[in-house]
């Protein structure tokens, strides 16, 4: 897949998302990144790279970062599961990273566990 390969894998390869690069390098710079992020837009802007590139530039390893496909785990079972290891210590990095992908087919019941773990 053509994509995979051309994916950027740090902030100065992402093309059309300048601003969405200097708000997130800013806060990493000055130490002041939130605790949750919601990227939105159409297919094919960037978003999942994003997320990935901002766990890298936070010392996320692969061990403690976590990604999700909503559109095929969009239960409130899979939002309780993925909640029971939100409160576990990460194994080797100063933060756990959750990027769930395509978020916007959870089911009701599971973006208000959702919710309530962003709280």
């Amino acid at each position: 897949m053509l994509y995979r390969a051309y994916r950027p894998k740090n902030f100065s390869e992402v093309r059309g998302q300048d601003h969405v690069v200097k708000v997130l390098a800013a806060a990493i710079k000055n130490k002041k990144t939130s605790h949750a992020y919601l990227f939105a837009g159409s297919r094919g802007t960037g978003k999942t790279s994003v997320a990935r590139i901002l766990a890298r530039e936070l010392g996320v390893s692969d061990k403690d970062l976590y990604e999700m496909d909503a559109a095929s785990n969009r239960g409130i079972d899979d939002i309780r599961e993925l909640r029971e290891g939100v409160y576990s210590m990460p194994f080797e990095s100063p933060y756990k990273f959750y990027i769930i992908d395509e978020a916007h087919m959870l089911t009701k019941e599971a973006w208000n566990a959702l919710l309530k773990t962003l709280e």
